[in-house]
C-alpha cells in the first residue's frame, strides 16, 4: 500500500466498506444481476451511497434532512453517478411511506438505531424493505466505546454512568441518544428473520490515538487501518468499540 496520507475520515469507514462491497460482490453471484437495489436509511449527504452508485448499484437514500438530501445530490453530480442516487425525505419509522416494501437487495441502517423511538421497530422495517435472501448492514454506537473515551478523558464517573444507564448514556449532555452492546445489535436482528454472518468492532483505535501521530508520522495511517481491519471481526475487541456493524441476510 501507498504510504501517501489519506484522509483520517477513511478511519471512520474503512472496515465497514470493506465488508459491504464484499455483501454486495456476493449478492450480485446470488441474484445474477450486475445492478443491484440498495436502500441507505439515514444515509444523509451520500458517505455509503455515493461509493455504491460508483460499483454499479442503484441507490435510495431516505433521510429527514433536506439539507443533508441537497448535498447528495450535489455529491452524486460530483462523482458522476446522479443517474443512480436517488434521494427521498423521510425516516425508519414512516419507511414505507415514501420506498416500496420488499423491493431491495440490500439495505444499510447505519447511525440511525441511536435516534429512533423504537429500534425494533426499525430494523423490522428495514428487514422488510429487503427482498428474500437480502442483506442488512446495520451500524450503530457501541456501549464499550464510550465507556473507554471517558475514562480515558478522566472523566470516571461518567464512564461509570455509561455502564449503568439503561440507553448508554454518560449524563444529560450526552449527544448520542442511545448505545448498543454487540448482544443487543445481534438480538434485534436475530428477532426479524434475518441470520447474522458477522458483528465487526468499528474504530476500535482509532478514536483512542492522538491525531498528530496518524497524521504526521509516515506509514501510521495504513498500519492502523491495516490493525483496525485485523482487529474488527475478533469478538474480545467488540467490548470496546467506538461502532459495531452487523451483516445479516434475510432468511427465506
Amino acid at each position: 500500500m501507498s504510504d501517501q496520507p489519506r484522509p483520517r475520515a477513511s478511519l471512520r469507514t474503512a472496515v465497514v466498506w470493506e465488508v459491504l462491497k464484499d455483501a454486495l460482490d456476493r449478492q450480485v453471484k446470488t441474484t445474477g444481476r450486475d445492478t443491484l437495489d440498495v436502500l441507505d436509511s439515514g444515509g444523509g449527504t451520500g458517505n455509503f451511497a455515493v461509493p455504491v452508485a460508483r460499483l454499479g448499484h442503484r441507490v435510495t437514500v431516505v433521510d429527514p434532512s433536506p439539507n443533508a438530501l441537497f448535498a447528495l445530490e450535489r455529491r452524486a453530480a460530483e462523482a458522476g453517478v446522479a443517474d443512480r442516487v436517488h434521494g427521498v425525505q423521510g425516516d425508519i419509522h414512516g419507511l414505507f411511506d415514501v420506498v416500496e416494501r420488499g423491493g431491495y437487495d440490500a439495505v444499510l441502517c447505519h447511525g440511525v438505531l441511536e435516534y429512533v423511538d423504537d429500534p425494533a421497530e426499525g430494523v423490522r422495517n428495514a428487514v422488510e424493505a429487503l427482498r428474500p435472501a437480502g442483506a442488512l448492514s446495520l451500524l450503530a454506537a457501541g456501549l464499550g466505546g464510550a465507556v473507554l473515551a471517558r475514562a480515558l478523558a478522566g472523566h470516571f464517573t461518567e464512564a461509570r454512568q455509561v455502564l449503568s444507564d439503561p440507553a448508554g448514556r454518560w449524563g444529560a449532555g450526552d449527544p448520542v441518544p442511545r448505545r448498543y452492546t454487540s448482544e443487543q445489535l445481534t438480538d434485534l436482528v436475530s428477532a426479524v428473520d434475518v441470520e447474522v454472518g458477522a458483528v465487526h468492532g468499528v474504530r476500535v483505535f482509532a478514536d483512542l490515538v492522538p491525531g498528530v501521530l496518524v497524521d504526521t508520522e509516515p506509514g501510521a495511517m495504513e498500519a492502523l487501518l491495516k490493525l483496525e481491519a485485523a482487529v474488527a471481526e475478533l469478538p474480545a475487541f467488540h467490548s470496546v468499540a467506538t461502532q459495531l456493524h452487523v451483516l445479516g441476510i434475510k432468511r427465506g
